[in-house]
């Protein structure tokens, strides 16, 4: 037997890094366990890249148009080497700052790859670590369509990310967060994007409202997109990708899928520790504190739950740590998960939406502002933005908000906390916000509600 410690997590993602620092913090004995870089996916190939090379993107596609703002740029261009560039420094910054916050909280990185013995403790290589208690935070891994795999031009969301060259045309299947943000920036380089969902609305996670804002200005983008027909009869050469959707048919230069993730599971010995699955042997079953059918495993982030997000994961890491060691918390609301999707114009939402909440028996009444009716969306150029708040018609209680526009990600955690606190828009409505801010949007909204918003 190795060393021994109070709490090991294996994965060192948004989940598992946040878990080990907490653990820590609670005079816990700690080590981490990663195969690859300190940080995870989410750092070195998926969230963070991703919004490096998004931001690239708005700067770029500023530039071209800021003509009219005053500022003329003859000539602009894009560096695709010194674009990746600045993608591969962003996250190894802030892996080593990972690396550091662990070295300060005197946590243990382990590198391999780590799997769970038949009493819960945990295997890297030939050693076994002892553990009071294992988070498991290995986070989910890329699923092609049936009939497809990976490969040459055939890409999941990472290869699309770090393509070696722009292409002139692409296909994103799923066009969920990861598939809206990936369009969203190979338009803005100048590819022509074709953006299929099989589903009948873009983003189907999101409100009507905001998906239809998203599509109308995607299409203005140069954007094609298709909905309601899944992709088929994918032939890979080693130019190109030709595939038919529907009634359709195209050749790209590179097939992205972004259709779904499935829990990164394999070879966890999850049989051998007792802990059992659940949703069809999909994801792991835990209590509310992330608990496991071990009572000494406990299971975070993309492993378990609805919904696959960094944010989810770094809190239900929190809580599972804190409950291993004893001390009082209090379980992730999953009802009040954000969601926060990074393509031109972003999208933001929590809650119901205004067909989830009819379809839960509510009566409602709902709130909606053009984020450009307000003076912040003229100056700061929020043509399409807007702000909806679905609400309890009876109480007010806000039952979903949800917000389309330049800054959506920035403004949704004010709407966030009103609904954690069982605030409603008769609050928000009376609530002084600065000016000139979009956020300004979030009160007229609340006024709405009631037929006063003084700036519709």
């Amino acid at each position: 037997m190795a060393d021994s410690f109070d709490q090991i997590v294996i994965g060192g993602g948004p989940g598992g890094y946040v878990a080990a620092i907490r653990a820590a913090q609670l005079g816990q004995k700690t080590a981490v366990v990663e195969r690859d870089k300190a940080g995870g996916r989410c750092l070195n190939y998926a969230c963070i890249p991703a919004k490096t090379v998004l931001r690239t993107a708005e700067i770029f596609h500023e530039a071209q148009a800021s003509a009219e703002l005053g500022v003329v740029g003859n000539d602009v261009q894009l560096d695709w080497g010194a674009l990746h560039k600045r993608r591969e420094d962003v996250s190894a910054t802030l892996s080593g700052g990972v690396e550091g916050l662990w070295k300060k909280n005197k946590i243990e990185f382990i590198h391999g790859d780590a799997s769970l013995t038949g009493d819960g403790n945990v295997k890297v290589g030939d050693e076994v670590y002892e553990a009071k208690a294992v988070t498991l935070a290995t986070g989910s891994v890329a699923l092609p369509i049936p009939g497809v795999e990976f490969g040459g031009r055939v890409v999941e969301t990472w290869g699309a990310w770090s393509l070696p060259e722009r292409p002139n045309r692409i296909a994103v299947v799923g066009a969920g967060a990861s598939g809206a943000e990936l369009a969203s920036a190979y338009a803005r380089f100048g590819t022509e994007v074709l953006l299929i969902e099989m589903l009948d609305q873009i983003l189907p996670a999101e409100d009507k409202d905001v998906a239809r804002v998203v599509e109308r200005v995607f299409k203005k983008q140069g954007i094609e997109i298709s909905t309601g027909a899944p992709v088929e009869n994918v032939e890979a050469g080693d130019g190109s990708v030709k595939f038919t959707y529907g009634d359709n048919s195209a050749e790209v230069d590179y097939l992205c899928i972004a259709g779904g993730r499935a829990p990164d599971t394999e070879g966890l010995g999850l049989e051998e520790a007792g802990v059992e699955l659940e949703e069809g042997g999909r994801k792991i079953k835990v209590d509310e504190y992330g608990r496991t059918t071990n009572q000494k495993v406990f299971a975070v982030g993309d492993l378990v739950n609805r919904k696959a997000l960094a944010h989810k994961a770094s809190e239900e890491g929190v809580v599972a740590v804190e409950a291993a060691a004893g001390v009082e918390t209090h379980p992730v609301n999953q009802e009040l998960m954000v969601g926060a999707t990074f393509c031109q114009p972003q999208v933001a939402s929590v809650g119901l939406t205004e067909a989830q909440a009819k379809e839960a028996g509510h009566e409602v009444k709902v709130g909606k502002q053009k984020i450009s009716g307000e003076g912040a969306g003229v100056v700061y150029d929020d043509k399409d933005g807007l702000v909806k708040l679905v609400v309890d018609a009876k109480y007010g209680e806000v039952l979903g908000a949800h917000v389309v526009g330049n800054r959506a990600c920035d403004m949704i955690a004010e709407l966030v906390a009103t609904m954690a606190l069982e605030g409603g828009y008769q609050e928000l409505s009376r609530i002084v916000h600065p000016h000139p801010t979009v956020s300004e949007a979030v009160l007229d909204a609340a006024r709405a509600v009631d037929g006063w918003a003084i700036h519709a």
